[in-house]
């Protein structure tokens, strides 16, 4: 099944309310006829944007191919969170990679939050990175860990912009009694996705990077000069970057095999008007520790926008009831609270929730999988993928050696395996294991 098609509408930003609150972009034309690139970039989110940008301003061609518009998937869908680390915590990274690389990795997932706020600043991007991210535990062992987490990196990381919480702490920045504790994270913050999208897509336009837009590619032709295929056009170039993430489709089986589409939901109350400061006493962002994450922050005009919930099949189901059960979880306050905006969107994950960085042919790069960690992570991802073409592949080569198993099941099997492994974690959350 294709997943450019079946939610949404062919050039159609999902009625979400950051399409609704979205920076202006003028569409960008379809790619027709014959064009040559030094590099041809598949996907215009955070990773495919960021990467044109950064090729560019190095001097090179770049043409990048949209199926749908700037930002259409996951980077102009999600919760906006601009998260510290990896998606693995350091304590996994060390025994899998060792001290020195975790290290590496640490210092790699701290320059891509210094990266989105610097381009924000920079490009005068029409999005605010707000400082703050609480993490809410449900149990005092995760409480513990949290904390003990916390000191662990501070100790041997020196990250020190992490505050414990305890059950008051927690419940007087959150407004809910549903938790036992947590953190807060004054290091990371949020954004408004699609405005940040819209901003790469602006910065990498004005450094000389052309973008086509309803443009989906329907082949990909190997050789010492690729030729990149859509219904109406083809580009021949030097370097092909794979940037679709959940949207890559049977473009790439090598990548398809490891990282694995799945979808998540979001919705908008009305304006909470004074409510608000119940809410969030703080204008910062907040995840939970249930396998099925809730998420949540405050617009700049006072909504809640509130992520959760679980589908386990291709098609969204009722976003609102899908949504509001988890929302009301956390905030029963809310029951009669009006839902204005509701949306889902595609991401991507992989086996071991870390991102899959590849060379899957020879002259193919590819970055995906960011598992709900992508907003930094992907606009590191294609800084990283710009450096490789130009010769410079340390550090992609480091974010490529983390090993990355397939799904099982194969092309036929591996949905249905997933759908059985997530309904059991999510069994685990409603059960309290």
């Amino acid at each position: 099944m294709n997943l450019l098609h079946v939610n949404d509408r062919a050039g159609e930003y999902p009625p979400s309310f950051y399409a609704a609150t979205r920076a202006e972009f003028a569409p960008c034309p379809p790619l027709v006829g014959e064009v040559r690139a030094d590099v041809c970039i598949i996907g215009a989110g955070y990773t495919g944007l960021s990467a044109a940008l950064h090729l560019a301003e190095k001097g090179l061609s770049v043409v990048v191919v949209e199926a749908h518009r700037v930002g259409f998937g996951a980077s102009g869908r999600n919760g906006g969170q601009v998260g510290s680390g990896q998606r693995q915590d350091q304590i996994w990274i060390e025994k899998v990679m060792g001290r020195d690389a975790a290290h590496r990795l640490w210092d790699l997932a701290e320059d891509a939050k210094a990266l989105v706020k610097t381009l924000i600043t920079h490009h005068d991007m029409p999005c605010t990175f707000y400082p703050g991210i609480a993490h809410a535990c449900w149990s005092d062992t995760e409480v513990r860990d949290t904390h003990a987490y916390a000191e662990k990196l501070h100790r041997d990381y020196g990250y020190d912009q992490l505050e414990p919480l305890d059950r008051a702490g927690i419940q007087g920045l959150i407004g809910s009694k549903a938790y036992r504790g947590g953190e807060i994270d004054r290091g990371a913050g949020h954004v408004h996705p699609l405005n940040y999208a819209i901003g790469l897509a602006r910065a990498a336009q004005k450094a000389g990077a052309v973008i086509h837009e309803m443009s989906e590619v329907t082949e990909i032709t190997e050789g010492a000069k690729p030729h990149v295929h859509t219904a109406r056009g083809r580009v021949t170039c030097d370097q092909v970057i794979l940037a679709a993430n959940g949207y890559l489709g049977d473009l790439e089986p090598k990548v398809a095999a490891k990282v694995m589409p799945i979808n998540n939901f979001i919705v908008a109350t009305e304006p909470l008007g004074d409510r608000a400061a119940e809410i969030l006493s703080e204008p910062v962002a907040v995840a939970d520790t249930k396998f099925v994450v809730n998420y949540w922050r405050l617009s700049e005009d006072n909504r809640l926008l509130f992520g959760g919930g679980e589908s386990y099949g291709y098609r969204f189901p009722d976003l609102v009831k899908t949504v509001r059960k988890p929302m009301l979880e956390v905030y029963p306050q809310l029951k009669d609270t009006r839902i204005d905006y509701a949306w889902g969107g595609t991401l991507a994950i992989t086996m071991n929730r870390m991102p899959c960085f590849t060379r899957p042919r020879p002259n193919i790069l590819s970055a995906s999988g960011y598992s709900g960690h992508g907003v930094a992570m992907a606009t590191l991802a294609g800084k990283l993928m710009a450096e490789a073409v130009a010769g410079n592949a340390g550090d992609f080569d480091l974010m490529a050696s983390l090993p990355q198993p397939r799904f099982p099941g194969g092309t036929g099997f591996r949905w249905p395996l997933l759908v059985l492994a997530m309904t059991w974690f999510s069994l685990r959350d409603r059960i309290g294991l």
